[in-house]
């Protein structure tokens, strides 16, 4: 074989190599990405099927309940237009309270109800994760829209 063949070789193999190597790290980072979604987006369906994702708010003042099985917690999160039911297995994290923020990692079950793997909480009163502070925000700003928008009609109903 050719010293310029042995060379062509090498680039190719290396080249094989590197392709293969990208392809696996690139298939890790798929598989480990979670997206964010607020209860309005999973209520509206933008939110995947059998996959893994994670859903923010605030729980729900007087909806934490324990199951008989005492390990077993329901609660719900809502970002002030909707609301999502979130059954959790296991201990929930010390901050973890009533009309707190939240966010929750798991997958939309049977019936509609979130089944979390992994519950996070705020870590001082005036936190809140980024994505569960927008979510509020831009529910609050739809129920202001949609308050004025039916003041509006009253309005015109009573002229």
């Amino acid at each position: 074989m050719k010293p310029r063949h042995k060379r062509i070789a090498l680039i190719a193999g290396g080249l094989a190599i590197l392709g293969i190597a990208a392809m696996l790290v690139l298939n890790a980072f798929q598989s480990n990405l979670v997206f964010f979604f607020s209860p309005t987006q999973v209520a509206a369906g933008e939110a995947p099927t059998g996959k893994s994702f994670r859903i923010g708010g605030m729980v729900k003042e007087g909806s934490l309940e324990r199951q008989p099985d005492g390990i077993t917690m329901r609660f719900v999160v809502t970002d002030t237009d909707k609301e999502m039911t979130v059954a959790y297995q296991g201990i929930l994290p010390d901050l973890f309270r009533e009309g707190k923020g939240v966010v929750a990692q798991g997958k939309l079950g049977d019936g509609g109800v979130f089944t979390a793997s992994e519950v996070l909480a705020k870590h001082d009163e005036n936190y809140m994760p980024p994505e569960a502070a927008k979510a509020v925000g831009d529910a609050h700003e739809r129920a202001a829209a949609n308050k004025a928008a039916a003041e509006a009609a009253s309005q015109t109903i009573k002229q």
